[in-house]
């Protein structure tokens, strides 16, 4: 299982999905303890100084000139918890709050949190015991992600119902029967909760891991397709590709390539057209151009996951506190919201591809590669309604919605950025195109088939024979639905690239 330590500067997304699906334990780095412990004291004497502090000594929001006094922390602290928690359905799931305590934990161990230990090692234990708190995902603007966060810190302190081995249980109950006592909150330990953008930066994380499942899927699915359209490959020759320069969309036609070697299509040119259609001929630029976008999304990520984004700032080694808006997730929208386009450019060229493959015109091929040339079977016609109304579902995700805010908290909170949204649009544009690939799939399959020549490539070849161990050729006309399922099973669970031997990158 390994065991992942938190230093607040240094996790690594293979370290989250360490810890987020195979239950990796969490370790507090020694250094890091330390200037968390340093940050509270600094709060402490702040307050004993009388210096007003926000969300400290003072409240938040519209509230921030009403004085709160030390004799009250606790109970004004779980107040502000309890007055957060609004959020509402569908609910988070386990792998989901998982990666939004660690996101949270990890970045407050930067130092500049102020956060109790008890608070910091109360997020160590839920991961390590597996107590997952019990939160609807809905009610982020994106400046901070404030209810979801209160809602885990409602079970901290035995508010909130939290899902262990599998059954919803009473917190308080869960914690006392596991050796542990509902939290008692110190100075800023209910703001440094809340205010955090680690929902989003969770979202990040999990949705760039199927990002690159996907388009591994997608480089597979296209290749097999290629082999049934009979169709070119010079497009993928390195000399080529690296004449253009990115790298990425190198590195996806090299793979391609990889994944046809052996193939027929590379014994010669022979019936085949003298270039395809664009669809075809620039899939492996287009992912290409996808993998760059999720790369950049990733250094935001790695650059948010691993700083402070808490307001206000504690600043230990100055023994000071500051006004801050490290609380900005903006440079994670605007990479989520570019990336969901980019997702776009993939649904369309899938989608054209399925197009070209029911078109005996492009193929040699029967039209809806019907079997028996539509005499008796009609084969894949009405299908097309599908994917095209999936591909403009498609089209609407992608529609920016970093723009869309209101000036909230009597008007102090006037901007947002809307990334947990943003986010969600991702995984909705992902899981749509699983059903696209999947109907890809099933007319790429059909068009091997049909044109009869099994001599596929190195890793298309198991790839296509395990996928007709679970959607056989289409010999007479069935429900389709079945096979859109199985074929959204196969890719969404990875089974084609584990035939293939493909390991993701993530």
């Amino acid at each position: 299982m390994g065991k992942v330590v938190l230093d607040g500067n240094s996790l690594t997304l293979e370290q989250v999905y360490q810890v987020v699906y195979e239950h990796a334990a969490v370790e507090i780095a020694q250094e890091a303890e330390k200037r968390a412990i340093k940050a509270k004291k600094v709060l402490y004497k702040m307050v004993e100084e009388e210096t007003p502090i926000y969300g400290t000594n003072r409240g938040v929001g519209w509230n921030k000139d009403r004085k709160v006094y030390a004799e009250y922390f606790d109970q004004y602290n779980k107040n502000l918890l309890r007055s957060h928690s609004l959020c509402v359905p569908p609910f988070c799931t386990e792998e989901e709050i998982r990666a939004i305590m660690l996101m949270r934990l990890n970045a407050a161990l930067y130092g500049c949190a102020g956060l109790s230990l008890e608070v910091l090692e109360r997020y160590r234990d839920f991961l390590n015991l597996g107590v997952h708190p019990l939160v609807p995902r809905r009610s982020s603007v994106g400046e901070s992600d404030l209810a979801v966060n209160a809602m885990i810190g409602m079970s901290m302190i035995g508010e909130n119902d939290v899902i262990y081995k599998g059954k919803v249980q009473d917190s308080l109950k869960t914690m006392r029967d596991l050796g542990m006592e509902p939290l008692t909150l110190g100075a800023k330990d209910g703001l440094g909760i809340v205010s955090s953008n680690s929902q989003a930066a969770a979202m990040a994380a999990l949705l760039l891991k199927e990002v690159q499942e996907l388009l591994e899927n997608s480089n597979l699915i296209y290749c097999i397709g290629l082999e049934g359209l009979n169709g070119q490959v010079q497009q993928l020759d390195r000399s080529v590709t690296e004449a253009r320069g990115f790298p990425e969309q190198t590195g996806c036609a090299q793979e391609c390539l990889e994944m046809l070697e052996d193939s027929f299509l590379l014994d010669g040119t022979e019936g085949k057209a003298l270039q395809d259609p664009l669809s075809f001929r620039d899939s492996a630029f287009i992912n290409g151009a996808v993998l760059e976008c999720a790369r950049l999304l990733k250094v935001s990520l790695e650059q948010q996951m691993n700083h402070s984004d808490d307001n206000p700032c504690v600043l230990p080694d100055e023994e000071r506190v500051s006004v801050s808006c490290n609380f900005e997730p903006l440079n994670l929208a605007l990479k989520a919201e570019m990336l969901n386009i980019a997702l776009c450019h993939i649904s369309k060229g899938a989608c054209h591809r399925i197009l070209k493959l029911a078109d005996p015109d492009f193929t040699g091929l029967p039209r809806f590669l019907s079997p028996d040339g539509g005499k008796t079977v009609i084969g894949y016609s009405t299908i097309q309604k599908t994917f095209s109304a999936l591909d403009a579902e498609n089209r609407s995700l992608a529609n920016p919605s970093s723009m869309d805010f209101l000036a909230l908290s009597g008007y102090i909170e006037d901007h947002a950025s809307n990334a947990v949204t943003a986010l969600e649009k991702g995984f909705k544009i992902v899981d749509n195109l699983r059903y696209i690939l999947g109907i890809e799939l099933m007319h790429a399959a059909q068009a091997v088939d049909l044109r009869g020549n099994y001599k596929l490539g190195r890793k298309t070849g198991p790839a296509f024979h395990a996928y007709r161990k679970i959607v056989p050729f289409l010999d007479k006309d069935r429900k389709l639905s079945d096979d859109i399922q199985k074929s959204y099973t196969c890719i969404k669970e990875c089974r084609l690239l584990e035939a293939a031997g493909i390991q993701v990158k993530l």
